[in-house]
Order: C-alpha cells, then sequence, then structure tokens
C-alpha cells in the first residue's frame, strides 16, 4: 500500500539501526538532522538571538549541531545545557560547538528563539519538578519556539504530554516520517506546524500512513470513456421519519456528487411527500417494513444508514436486514446508538466491508471504555475493527481510519469548519458513494475523509453542511489533475 508511513517510536529506531548497520554513522544522522532544523529555522525566522536548549542525549547532540550552523550564518547563538552530553555522537557534536554554553535557568530565555532540543520522542518519564517549572514559564512564548523531534515533555507514541507538561512549540521539525505525536492530538496542535526532514534512512515497513492521497489516488474510481450510470455503481440512502429527512438527503447528494450513478433515497411513507419537495437526481422509493426495505436495497452495492434515521426499534430492525442484502454498509449515527445495549447483535452480521462512523459518544456506546483505556486513538480504532471486524472511521479534529487487518490512517487536514450540524452526514455519504463505485472499503473511508475535509478547507468560514456536496466537483477535479 502507497502512502507515508508514520512510524512508532520503536519503528522510528529501527530506521536509524537500519541506516548505522548499512554503514551511515550517528554522527553523520546527527549533522544531517541539525542542518534540517537550521534550514527550516531560517527559512521561517529573520536572524535573532537564539537560544538552543540541549539535553544530554542524541537530541541533545542535533542541538549543538543546529547552534553551532545557525551561528556559521551569522546569528547570535548561545547554549543552555541541562547537563553534560552523555553519549559519545553527543559529546562529539558538543566539541564541534564553539560558543557560549551556560546551565540551563530561566534566565537565559528571556528573549529571541527558543529552540528545544532537550528531549526526544522517545521519553518515557515525566520532566523534573525544576524543567516542569521551566515548561510552564516557556507557555507565553510558544510563537518563537521550535522543537526538535518533538517537543520536550510530549510522549512520541501517544501525543499526550507526560504528566500533563509539554513545551508548546510553533514549529517542530522531525526527521523520516511523522511520529503518532506529530499526528494526534494534542500532539498535533503542541507541535506547530511540522516539517519532516530527509535525513536519509531507509524505508521500514509500517500498517499507519498519514491519510492523504497518496494512500489512495492510484486506486480512486475515475470513470472510463464507457461509463454509464449502472456501471457507475448504485448507493441506497435510508431516510428517518417525516420531520427528520434533512440528515438522509445530505448524504444522497454527496453520494451523488463524488460519483455514485444511481441513488436511491428509501423513505419511510410519511416523510415521502417533504422528500419528494426536496430532491432531484436522487431517486425516492417507499418502504414500510424491514422486508422491504431489505427487498428495495438488495441490488445495491452500498448503503447508508443512520443519519437522523431516530434510536428505535425499527432502526435496529432495518439495519439488520440491511446485513442480509450483501451490500456495503455505512453505519451512522442513530444506527449506531440503537446497539448501545448490545453492540455485539450489530458485529455478529457485519462484513468486512462495512464502514462504522462514530464521533466519540457514538464510539463509546458500541465499544465502552475501549477508548478510554487505549494509550491513544490509534490503538482504540484498530482494537474497534478488530472486534467489530468491520472498518471503523473515529471522528475528530485528528480524524482515525482502522480496518481488521491492521490497516490505519490518520487524517492531517481536518477542518475545524465542520465542527457543524449535518457534516457527519455529509461525510457517511461520500464514503457510501465511493464504496458503491466499487473502491475497497479503508479506502473509501480515507478517500471520503480526505475529501470531506478538502471541502471544508475550500469554503472556510461561515460553512454550512448543505454547501459540502457542492465543493465535491472542484477538490475532484484537483485530485484528477
Amino acid at each position: 500500500m502507497a502512502g507515508r508511513a508514520i512510524l512508532t517510536v520503536a519503528g522510528m529506531a529501527a530506521a536509524d539501526r537500519a541506516a548505522i548497520e548499512n554503514g551511515t554513522p550517528v554522527i553523520d544522522l546527527m549533522e544531517r538532522a541539525g542542518a534540517a532544523v537550521a534550514d527550516a529555522v531560517v527559512a521561517r525566522f529573520a536572524s535573532r538571538h537564539a537560544t538552543v536548549l540541549v539535553g544530554p542525549g542524541n537530541n541533545g547532540g542535533d542541538g549543538y549541531v543546529v547552534a553551532r550552523l545557525l551561528k556559521d550564518r551569522g546569528w547570535n547563538v548561545r547554549v543552555a545545557a541541562l547537563g553534560p552530553p552523555k553519549t559519545t555522537d553527543a559529546q562529539t557534536a558538543a566539541l564541534r560547538w564553539h560558543g557560549v554554553t551556560s546551565p540551563l535557568s530561566g534566565e537565559v530565555l528571556s528573549a529571541g528563539l527558543i529552540i528545544d532540543g532537550l528531549f526526544g520522542a522517545g521519553l518515557d518519564r515525566p520532566l523534573s519538578s525544576d524543567l516542569a517549572r521551566l515548561v510552564r514559564s516557556l507557555e507565553p512564548l510558544r510563537n518563537n519556539i521550535v522543537a526538535i523531534d518533538v517537543p520536550s515533555g510530549l510522549a512520541g507514541d501517544t501525543g499526550r504530554p507526560l504528566a500533563g507538561e509539554c513545551i508548546h512549540a510553533c514549529l517542530t521539525v522531525t526527521f523520516h516520517r511523522r511520529k503518532p505525536a506529530h499526528v494526534l492530538q494534542p500532539g498535533r496542535d503542541l507541535c506547530g506546524e511540522v516539517v519532516v526532514a530527509d535525513i536519509g534512512l531507509g524505508e521500514v515497513t509500517s500498517d499507519m500512513f498519514e491519510n492523504d492521497p497518496g494512500l489512495w489516488l492510484d486506486r480512486y474510481p475515475w470513470p472510463g470513456v464507457a461509463a454509464h450510470k449502472h456501471t457507475r455503481g448504485r448507493l441506497i440512502v435510508v431516510s428517518g421519519d417525516a420531520w427528520s429527512t434533512g440528515a438522509a438527503r445530505l448524504a444522497a447528494r454527496a453520494g451523488l456528487r463524488v460519483g455514485a450513478g444511481l441513488v436511491t433515497m428509501l423513505s419511510p411513507p410519511d416523510a415521502l411527500a417533504v422528500n419528494a419537495a426536496h430532491l432531484e437526481a436522487v431517486m425516492l422509493r417507499p418502504f414500510e417494513t424491514d422486508t422491504e426495505l431489505q427487498a428495495a436495497a438488495s441490488d445495491a452495492e452500498a448503503v447508508v444508514i443512520g443519519p437522523a434515521a431516530g434510536v428505535t426499534e425499527a432502526t435496529l430492525s432495518n439495519v439488520l436486514a440491511l446485513t442480509r442484502t450483501g451490500a456495503a454498509l455505512v453505519v451512522d449515527a442513530d444506527a449506531l446508538s440503537v446497539f448501545r445495549d448490545e453492540p455485539d447483535e450489530l458485529f455478529q452480521v457485519l462484513d468486512r466491508d462495512d464502514v462504522l462512523t462514530p464521533h466519540p459518544g457514538e464510539f463509546e456506546r458500541i465499544f465502552p471504555n475501549v477508548l478510554r483505556s487505549a494509550p491513544e486513538r490509534i490503538s482504540a480504532t484498530r482494537r474497534a475493527a478488530v472486534r467489530a471486524q468491520a472498518v471503523v472511521l473515529l471522528k475528530g479534529p485528528d480524524t482515525v481510519i482502522a480496518a481488521p487487518d491492521g490497516r490505519a490512517s490518520v487524517n492531517l487536514n481536518g477542518s475545524p469548519w465542520l465542527a457543524t450540524a449535518g457534516s457527519g452526514d455529509v461525510l457517511a455519504g461520500l464514503i457510501g458513494g465511493l464504496i458503491a463505485q466499487g473502491m475497497d472499503s479503508f479506502e473509501a473511508a480515507c478517500a471520503g475523509a480526505w475529501i470531506h475535509a478538502a471541502c471544508a478547507d475550500l469554503f472556510g468560514p461561515g460553512l454550512i453542511s448543505e454547501d459540502l456536496p457542492g465543493l465535491v466537483p472542484t477538490v475532484l477535479k484537483q485530485l484528477r489533475s
């Protein structure tokens, strides 16, 4: 599977070891890392006084290199050291630094740019009380702090501050690949802008990826010259009752915009008139019972159920009926919550190509305690996908998608403009429309999440969910070009 891998701390250590075993000295990697940080700093900041905080390990060694290279470029640089370097390569880097070095204290941090080279992503213990106080004193200076690898105090594998204290940076320069700390909240915010620098490491296998078009674009279901509506997939969307129809219409329009050839809304009789008044290219058919629903959906490639469906016995029966059709299901919102008392009743009938799209509250209802007990959202979503034996998309500013086979991706283009009612219904429709066209369900969920956020960024402030489907064509044109 193509795509930019996300590496755990152990995975990154393995990449380092492989490079070293292939003949690259550690000090050379340190020099490349320091040069990448210095280049990123010079590209973003005018020359000024800079204080480089260095720890005793190799992260501190990177800091000594940064200090030397910035000084060579005419910057006024000093090093504030937590203590003497303890590794051979950090000692070598320190010997190459010929400038002011002083013990780390609050007095040296009063002005200019601060470069944090205290601890890297592998830190596994809380900061000392003295360092915790220092971190708190740095909070007002966050717009002038650059972190090497990760902000000190941030756990590389979870994106969570150790014991609550962590440096807040405006720029983080990491190496080779992002780590979970760079993509999961709150780490993503604490890192600021993240630059991933190539320092010449070889590839290490991973089943965890950044969700960007490189992950799925090669398999996007663009229509061929001979395509017609029947070859582009049939999507069913199930409507709620007469007072709850808008959510399903949002999903249906999104499925149509993303390319499904035929989209049909199946509607309870009491909602037919209101749906008919708002639908044009989306077709409309009635159903009264779960048996009728099953029959009406029997020829579809994909079905979306849940948006404003109602947390009722009828919804539960409808979901179970749809699992007997052979269509891939996108199970959202009320169609998830209705199984909160007996989630295994749902899991036992799901297929591996079905997709569950919970927000954190819905996730907790059907996977109780999984999110709270997991070290971070990636692990939680993977556990949920294995338990459900289906694809699970956990919504949020750091949306995570996981498949039962262990693949996982994290959305990096999440948009705050999506924090508006109905945006999740549009996402369900995008995913359903892509699956209807034959896209692998995991990749369809990844593509749908990315397109969804790209549409929101395209519109920006003032976005409402009704705007989103109309933005899909512009994003698709950009992807195709």
